[in-house]
């Protein structure tokens, strides 16, 4: 990678640092945590993955209900455009080692480009493809990449935004939402013609929360990238094409009215669409739906790459054994699983040209790998409910030694529950497989471990895990990351998704 890819990188991959929530419009007295406020401010991490500017999901949002209160939907229609819009990405991770193996590009960049281009037209997609398939190789391999892609019909591509778009219906099903919440997921590249995918469904066979959500989640695009005017103008010219006409008008009128064109200026998108939450039908994020969430978001995070497939399960699995062989509590417990599993909720800002490289990282490539834990650290401060997991979650690659990063301290000045993440998460890491290496058996694992025990890894915690593994057997997720690389070579024999 070179640096101007590095640079790119770091652009589609910044998450400012929360500040202090400030108060909500219309907010009742309450001690609960909706659920609303948690995943407005997790939305930024499918935002990264998408290349877009932290915030995308929730303005999208935010314009979906203005639209939603024009049209004066009832509280339970509300409530499930609502959340769909949140979580409209959720399962796009998964297209991530497609499209950088297709195009030999950023995957984040050529996500975020495809936003603003009309797809659905094929001289714009073959644009496109011209302009950013492979664009640091030589023109024959550019050319050979081309003729790969297009040699293929669209089956393929309808599959896997079936695909992606099952999988975000799924993710909203775990988290107990309504049907019409997972169904204006898989609506949401549907068009009003019936020129979109995975479908083809046309008019009204759209449901109405999904005509809405991608209408939505597009004006967004336009408006963070070139203005309201040329956002508005890109509506009109799709109207009957991509929209419906109907929602088109209510958007214009909406945007005479300064009440909505000052909150798409808000930079604190997802404190401001919080307060959308329709509180007739409220949702509070309970011990047991916070446990879903992280849950969910970990599974977005290991979908981004078949050799990070599971991680972040396993490190969690193991972080958990290790706090019980240390005797911590039920509540202790709970707080270092959710940590463990969201650890790498940061690392969907890393490209997945780096992630599957198959041989060394240059320098800028590990720069930009070092990143990660930062980015998890700061999605994390923005949920309240997350804020005390941010610090160990961005230490799970400090060392004793100093030698770590992103921060470079010692890591013996920080919680046992930082130091056993870093254990955990080298043990699993080193016993799976990566591109550049087979997986390492356990027991070599541990005596790598052991050889750096009190230097750069944390004595105490090589214990807790020995004393973990001592009582429960070990499988390394290889099989699995075998049957991912399976997928994603089926996959491979697809046209790339341009909806995606």
């Amino acid at each position: 990678m070179t640096a101007a890819v590095a640079e790119r990188s770091e652009h589609y991959a910044v998450v400012e640092r929360a500040e202090p929530r400030k108060p909500r419009r219309n907010e009742p007295c309450r001690s609960e945590l909706r659920l609303g406020e948690v995943l407005s401010a997790m939305s930024f991490a499918l935002d990264i993955t998408e290349g877009q500017p932290c915030g995308h999901s929730a303005r999208s949002c935010l314009i979906a209900m203005h639209i939603a209160e024009k049209l004066h939907l009832p509280a339970a229609e509300r409530s499930a455009l609502f959340y769909a819009v949140l979580l409209k990405d959720a399962g796009c991770s998964s297209n991530a080692a497609k499209m950088a193996y297709l195009f030999g590009a950023d995957d984040r960049k050529i996500k975020h480009d495809l936003k603003s281009i009309n797809w659905s037209k094929a001289i714009e997609g073959f644009r496109f493809m011209r302009q950013n398939v492979s664009p640091e190789s030589s023109r024959l391999e550019r050319f050979l990449k081309m003729a790969a892609m297009l040699l293929h019909g669209p089956g393929g591509a309808k599959k896997l935004v079936l695909t992606r778009c099952e999988r975000g219906a799924e993710i909203a099903d775990e988290l107990g939402f309504p049907a019409a919440t997972a169904q204006a997921i898989r609506d949401l590249d549907e068009h009003f013609d019936g020129q979109g995918q995975p479908r083809g469904l046309r008019g009204e066979e759209i449901s109405l929360a999904g005509r809405i959500a991608g209408l939505a989640q597009t004006f967004e695009v336009f408006y963070s990238k070139l203005g309201l005017t040329t956002a508005l103008e890109m509506t009109l010219a799709r109207s009957g094409s991509w929209f419906d006409p109907q929602l088109v008008c209510v958007l214009h009128r909406l945007a005479t009215e300064e009440e909505f064109r000052s909150e798409l200026a808000r930079r604190d998108a997802d404190v401001a669409v919080a307060a959308y939450e329709p509180h007739e039908v409220p949702r509070f994020a309970d011990d047991g739906l916070l446990d879903r969430v992280a849950e969910a978001f970990a599974h977005v995070v290991d979908a981004k790459s078949p050799w990070t497939f599971k991680h972040s399960r396993g490190v969690a699995d193991l972080a958990v054994g290790m706090g019980r062989a240390v005797g911590f509590g039920a509540d202790r417990l709970r707080r270092l699983r959710r940590t463990a599993l969201l650890h790498d909720v940061g690392k969907l800002g890393v490209s997945n040209l780096v992630l599957d490289k198959p041989g060394k990282l240059t320098v800028e490539e590990y720069t930009a790998v070092k990143k990660h834990p930062d980015f998890s650290e700061r999605i994390l401060l923005r949920v309240p409910a997350f804020a005390d997991m941010a610090e160990i979650a961005g230490a799970h690659h400090e060392r004793l030694d100093g030698q770590g990063y992103y921060r470079g301290i010692c890591s013996d000045t920080l919680p046992l529950e930082a130091r056993i993440l870093m254990v955990a998460d080298v043990f699993e890491a080193l016993t799976a497989a990566r591109p550049y290496r087979a997986g390492m058996p356990p027991e070599k694992v541990l005596e790598f471990l052991e050889r750096d025990a009190g230097a750069s890894v944390c004595p105490t915690s090589l214990n807790l895990l020995k004393r973990h593994l001592s009582r429960k057997d070990f499988t390394s997720r290889v099989e699995h990351q075998l049957e991912a690389l399976d997928l994603l070579a089926q996959d491979l024999a697809a046209p790339v998704c341009l909806a995606c």
